[in-house]
């Protein structure tokens, strides 16, 4: 604390206020011809209009900052615009694509639908065709059966016969038969 207060003193005393000796409006008093270099100085600064200049070229810079600040926010308006017409498209070609993702969905479903239909029909077409075959085979069969029946019955009528049958029976049944195709063919 002694050494701070010691400082304080002794920066106090080597002051330039108690360097000059004399009359304070002496010209031998240096405070006295500074105070008057500093007069001259703001005299000659007012009279070369300085701070008009200073106050004209604040003012314009003012005016420019101005400017800037009016085209900053104008062009900040026109982002914001810009911002809100493509955040609209945006909406726009979202709502665009959501149409056309259902249009595909019902599409799709259609589609399987058809191709459903199509199946049935093809299955009904298919059945209806191996029913069809199935019945065709059946006749078939039924025919071929027949056909065997008949052989194995004329067969056995022939045998029966044969054995039964005497030359002179055999002569009658083929006159008869004779007379028969005659009658027929006139």
């Amino acid at each position: 604390m002694r050494n701070t207060l010691a400082l304080i003193l002794t920066l106090g005393a080597a002051s330039p206020a108690f360097a000059a000796s004399g009359p304070f409006f002496s010209l031998g008093n240096t405070d006295f011809v500074v105070l008057l270099g500093f007069i001259v100085f703001i005299a000659v600064l007012f009279y070369f209009k300085v701070p008009g200049m200073i106050g004209g070229a604040l003012d314009t810079r003012a005016e420019g900052i101005k400017s800037e600040l009016d085209e900053a926010r104008a062009l900040h308006e026109e982002a914001r615009s810009l911002l809100a017409s493509y955040e609209r498209k945006q909406r726009e070609v979202q709502t665009q694509a959501d149409a056309i993702v259902a249009a595909a969905k019902d599409d799709a479903a259609l589609a399987a639908e058809q191709a459903k239909a199509d199946l049935e029909q093809s299955i009904a077409r298919r059945l209806a065709a191996a029913k069809d075959q199935i019945a065709s085979a059946e006749a078939s069969a039924v025919k071929e059966v027949r056909d065997q029946a008949i052989t194995v019955a004329v067969s056995a009528a022939n045998a029966v016969l044969a054995k039964q049958m005497t030359a002179a029976h055999a002569n009658k049944l083929i006159d008869s038969a004779i007379a028969d195709v005659g009658e027929k063919l006139h």
